[in-house]
């Protein structure tokens, strides 16, 4: 006889108390499913993703401390999602580009049921979610961010952005400096620049994103190059480019 494949493993992660358990009343009903955990917020979340390696996490979207799309940036990588979500028409548009499925709260037994099988051949298939694609697209547009988030093992870090000094590029990492701390992400220069704010942050360098209302001045730097000096005594290479694009926020 062929063998039983392996229950799939949920973690419930909603702030609402009747949401849960509806969710727990229709997972209950479907063959092959063992929920490990339940979570009230995000950072319950992203400590049960990491001690508890679930095949998939049902997520809701509008939640206190860190939001759904936070915990994805947080857990997306490792772990399939499907978003739990009241309608929020950026949201809903970024599911629909990028074919990720979600709930769409009030939901019935029979959609949940959908969207567990549509994650189980997501799954079978090995199909990634685009984290930095979904979190962007699922943004206001015109709204940078006012926090970063970032996780340390199973601690999360919360930066608010006006206390970033700089950013600067590390192989598939971006390495955030903010008071005198430096904290490693797993994410593009494209994808962070992306969600700040255009008017306190340029990109200097290929490797540098910086917080304007850090610098102190811009020195010439050999034969057609520059350092920017930062309060602190940092001191940042400069593109041409960078430099132009320097000139034109100041």
């Amino acid at each position: 006889m062929p063998a039983e494949p392996h229950a799939l493993r949920v973690i419930i992660v909603d702030d609402e108390v009747p949401a849960r358990a509806l969710l727990r009343e229709y997972l209950a009903r479907e063959t092959g499913v063992e929920i490990v955990a339940e979570c009230a917020n995000g950072f319950e979340a992203v400590r049960a993703v990491a001690d508890l390696r679930p095949d998939l996490v049902f997520l809701d979207i509008q939640m206190p401390k860190l939001d759904g799309f936070e915990v994805l940036e947080l857990i997306g990588r490792e772990v399939a999602v499907v978003f739990v979500t009241a309608y929020d028409e950026y949201a809903l548009r970024a599911f629909e580009v990028h074919a990720v499925d979600y709930l769409l709260k009030p939901f019935s037994a029979a959609r949940l049921a959908e969207a567990l099988e549509h994650a189980r051949r997501r799954l079978a298939e090995r199909v990634a979610l685009p984290v930095g694609a979904l979190v962007a697209a699922a943004r206001p547009q015109g709204v940078p961010a006012e926090r970063i988030v970032v996780r340390d093992g199973a601690r999360v870090h919360v930066i608010p952005v006006e206390r970033l000094d700089y950013v600067e590029a590390q192989d598939d990492y971006v390495c955030l400096h903010a008071e005198g701390k430096r904290l490693l992400k797993e994410q593009t220069m494209a994808e962070i620049e992306a969600v700040l704010d255009p008017a306190r942050f340029v990109r200097i360098h290929r490797s540098y994103i910086l917080n304007i209302e850090r610098l102190t001045r811009v020195e010439p730097y050999g034969k057609d190059s520059r350092v920017a000096i930062l309060a602190d005594g940092t001191r940042l290479p400069v593109s041409r480019a960078g430099y132009a694009r320097l000139n034109d926020l100041l």
